[in-house]
């Protein structure tokens, strides 16, 4: 599983980031972004509840 924010889509919640802190973090204009490659193993329920949970739907499985 890969995940991608679309940082023109994010509107800087945070809820990936507390859902999934393994797996997103803030760049440096402020925006989600996701780790690069495959989501691990054991963090790809977090990533996929945090790609439901996101507000502006700027996360997708890619």
């Amino acid at each position: 599983m890969k995940v991608k924010v679309d940082p023109d889509e994010c509107i800087s919640c945070g809820a990936c980031i507390s859902i999934a802190p393994d797996v997103y973090d803030w760049d440096e204009d402020g925006k989600a972004k996701a780790i690069e490659g495959d989501v691990p193993q054991d963090q790809e329920e977090a990533a996929r509840e945090a790609l439901e949970s996101c507000p502006t739907e700027a996360i997708k499985e890619v």
